[in-house]
Order: C-alpha cells, then sequence, then structure tokens
C-alpha cells in the first residue's frame, strides 16, 4: 500500500544473522562493517558474570567504528575454526523500517580432533533499513553459564 511504511521481510533478517555470523567466524570484517548501522549498538555478557573469563567476553559498545574495534580483536584472539549458529531466528516487532529479532546461538570449536561446544545463549537485536540494505543496529549476546535445572526451579534466575 502505498505511504505505508516497508516490511521488513523476516526470511531477509535471519539471512542477514546467518551471513553476520559466518562472516565473523570467518574474520571477513568488511562484510560485518557494511552491515551495521552507524550508531550500532552490541552488547555481550554472560548470564551470571561470574566466569573466568568475562574480561573477554563482556562488552558495551556503541558506535560501528567501536562495535568494529571489539570484534575484530575479540576474534582476532578466539579459536579457529570456531562456528556460530543463530537458531530459531525470529521477528519480534515490526516498527517503520526496523524490525527487533531474537534467537539462540550455538557455538563449536574442535579440540582434539572432535567437536567441542562453547557457551551457547540468547542473541537479542534490531535490523534497519539503511539506504535500502538491511543492517544490524543492535545486538545483544547473553552466554549461558548457569548450570541446567528443572525449569520450574530456574524461574527465579530469570527473573
Amino acid at each position: 500500500m502505498e505511504g505505508s511504511p516497508p516490511v521488513i521481510d523476516p526470511g531477509a533478517v535471519q539471512n542477514l544473522v546467518a551471513r553476520w555470523w559466518w562472516s565473523y567466524d570467518e574474520g571477513h570484517f568488511d562484510f560485518l562493517a557494511s552491515h551495521l548501522t552507524e550508531d550500532a549498538h552490541f552488547v555481550c555478557r554472560t548470564d551470571t558474570g561470574k566466569t573466568a573469563w568475562e574480561e573477554f567476553v563482556r562488552a558495551d559498545i556503541r558506535g560501528r567504528d567501536a562495535f568494529m574495534a571489539w570484534q575484530t580483536q575479540h576474534r582476532l584472539e578466539s579459536p579457529y575454526p570456531l562456528r556460530h549458529h543463530g537458531t530459531n531466528l525470529h521477528v519480534v516487532e515490526q516498527r517503520g523500517d526496523e524490525a527487533t529479532f531474537a534467537c539462540y546461538i550455538l557455538v563449536m570449536h574442535i579440540v582434539n580432533g572432535q567437536v567441542s561446544p562453547l557457551p551457547g545463549g540468547i542473541v537479542n537485536g534490531a535490523v534497519r533499513l539503511v539506504d535500502g540494505e538491511l543492517c544490524i543496529s543492535e545486538l545483544e549476546v547473553v552466554l549461558d553459564t548457569i548450570d541446567s535445572d528443572r525449569f520450574e526451579d530456574s524461574r527465579q534466575l530469570r527473573r
């Protein structure tokens, strides 16, 4: 309908996030930078804040350049091969030229010739159309470090 705000295709969001993780794993930093908004915001943390590697994963960064500086340094200090899988991605809300999304993330690498999982978690984010191109404007990664327990018993931890 003429005059209506654009609707962002959920498949395009899925494709962008999948390409983001693949490009991150392979060190394609130019792609990553070209698919961030200028004011992009990145947050990364664990759910407990109590791991031995908190400083390595903790970030709260605004702006494309700072976002990319952190992502680049973090990737260079991480193992290879490293595989991030964004799963169950869905669009949460559409707001004009922006959409929010949520998904799980599974991460694995190889140790002694065997696939070894790393903490996965939950990813929340937002994408925005910039000059007709879909770009990430928000990315929040919360890594799972709490031991799994019965759902009812874990509800207090998630509030």
